[in-house]
């Protein structure tokens, strides 16, 4: 998987959630989500298209492609992940959202292991 910016991470994410939550996804729709314009996210929407991350039909629904699936399930398990270990920890569920979002993009798959294990076993004691 190639290394791809920060933003390009977010939107996917932000694509797979849609999808999840709705079924359908079109940019005013992640532009509503994200609080963006729908020109900003028109940009977005042609470069991860270039870049081979989604598809967009002729009714402008955008799907992810193998390649942005596997890019935003990553970022989104380690957002759930790292957000639910923090509210474990007694961090407040608002704080560590926001906490998670920053730290998902740029934790070692080594540290987000180590994470996961720790939050695993102390999500089973409870």
């Amino acid at each position: 998987m190639m290394n791809i910016r920060q933003s390009a991470e977010d939107y996917l994410e932000t694509i797979l959630i849609l999808h999840e939550r709705k079924g359908s996804v079109r940019s005013i729709d992640i532009a509503n989500e994200m609080g963006f314009s729908k020109p900003s996210v028109s940009v977005a929407m042609k470069n991860l298209r270039e870049n081979g991350y989604i598809q967009v039909d002729e009714s402008g629904h955008i799907t992810l492609t193998q390649m942005g699936y596997d890019v935003a399930d990553k970022i989104y398990e380690r957002h759930k992940v790292v957000s639910e270990y923090f509210v474990l920890l007694g961090v407040d569920p608002e704080t560590a959202a926001q906490d998670a979002c920053k730290i998902e993009h740029i934790l070692s798959n080594d540290s987000f292991q180590a994470i996961k294990g720790q939050y695993e076993k102390l999500k089973g004691e409870q």
